[in-house]
């Protein structure tokens, strides 16, 4: 039996190395059009490569998912994030758990974790041909027949694809021909530009904690927020624009966020810990020593949008000049206008409609031998591991099915 697959990426490295070892017999080729192999992987994670997130239940585990939850709900009981961790340290690269969760390599190099899967593809027998562009496949007598840009045809009896997302529609054209469903791609995982935003002189300044909201819409995320030159970065505001990502398509990336500073506070204790401040540090110039634990530079922002002097001290504040920082701490409102690819790590979600797709192999159901896994099909993760974490457990079940 011949399996070919293709995209040389973490899925079809996964799927390659399971289907060798589940079917021992199995001819496998990796065909990737890029002149060098899991190029996501080496650059994730800041080149670190974010392999997992820390193991929770599943129940817990899936809500990270925008799409595809009901999917991995049956997927993941048989190869988790667990699993992952136990595969890669049984082929001796260990991984280690960030305070966020974020799984990398004791190493904290993408390297460690490409090598070890080309080292297991290639102990098991697996053809890895490069520089390879698969333009379109046809398939007679459970034969497929893959035709490939400057060069040979390929026959092989069973195939998946496994390449990654595409930014555009048109670039399913080749699987839509064969009766599959596409569900239109769109950018998850992007920042939120805000050109008329007062702090844009403050990049670089982070937040610990901060509530974002897209108003107009159930989505909001709280977590780390961080003040870019064009607008807001950081886990609050990426996972947000994953959970929004067709909501914002739709009004073409123009809406307004709003956000909360202080998000574990109720806004009337704000108010009055500000209060308190007039007779606890009178003679205390306001702008000048932060307060509630925000960064000196940001203080000073609201404070100066406030309309509070530099010289202003605590004592001499009236309670409008009070009420006008409270609303900045509590309820800032900015305008987006557009959105900003986070680094290289660009994720998309929609693909191959999930209808299409048996959810126990993840076969297609209408041509039989045909396969996908990873960030083809309709599913995508938040940030922190979540994505590859599908990759790994596509790539397994299609690996342990794909032979049969």
């Amino acid at each position: 039996m011949t399996i070919t697959i293709v995209g040389g990426g973490a899925s079809g490295f996964m799927a390659a190395i399971t289907a060798a070892e589940t079917f021992p017999g199995a001819q496998i080729t990796i065909l990737e059009k890029s002149r060098t192999v899991l190029n996501k992987v080496r650059i994730s994670g800041g080149g670190r490569c974010n392999v997992t997130h820390r193991p929770h239940e599943l129940r817990h585990f899936i809500k990270n998912y925008p799409r595809g939850e009901k999917l991995l709900r049956r997927l993941l009981p048989h190869f988790d994030a667990d699993s992952t961790v136990k595969w890669f340290e049984e082929r001796g690269v260990k991984l280690k758990t960030e305070a966020d969760g974020r799984m990398f390599p004791v190493s904290d190099s993408s390297h460690t974790i490409i090598e070890c899967l080309i080292k297991a593809a290639r102990n098991l027998g697996i053809e890895i041909r490069t520089s390879v562009n698969v333009g379109s496949f046809q398939k007679n007598d459970h034969v497929f027949t893959l035709e490939i840009t400057n060069g040979e045809p390929i026959s092989t009896d069973r195939l998946l694809i496994a390449t990654g997302g595409y930014p555009r529609a048109e670039s399913f054209d080749w699987l839509e021909e064969h009766r599959h469903a596409i569900v239109s791609p769109l950018p998850s995982l992007f920042t939120f530009n805000t050109p008329d935003n007062y702090l844009l002189p403050l990049a670089g300044v982070a937040v610990k904690d901060a509530l974002v909201k897209i108003m107009g819409t159930k989505h909001e995320w709280q977590g780390p927020l961080l003040i870019t030159h064009w607008g807001f970065s950081g886990p609050a505001v990426l996972k947000l624009s994953a959970w929004g990502a067709r909501d914002l398509a739709e009004n073409d990336y123009h809406f307004t966020c709003r956000i909360n500073w202080l998000p574990e506070m109720k806004e009337q204790e704000v108010r009055d810990f500000l209060l308190a401040e007039k007779t606890n540090t009178a003679k205390q110039q306001i702008a000048s020593h932060a307060r509630l634990g925000l960064p000196a530079r940001l203080w000073k922002a609201f404070a100066e949008k406030a309309e509070i002097p530099d010289t202003l001290r605590w004592g001499d504040a009236s309670h409008k000049v009070l009420n006008r920082m409270t609303e900045l701490l509590m309820n800032s409102q900015f305008e987006v206008k557009g959105k900003t690819t986070f680094k290289e790590e660009f994720v998309t979600c929609g693909g191959i409609a999930l209808s299409d797709i048996d959810p126990e192999t993840l076969e297609s159901r209408s041509v039989p031998g045909l396969f996908f896994s990873g960030e083809v099909i309709d599913v995508d993760g938040i940030t922190g591991g979540f994505n590859f974490q599908n990759a790994w457990t596509t790539g397994y079940i299609v690996g342990k099915n794909i032979g049969l």
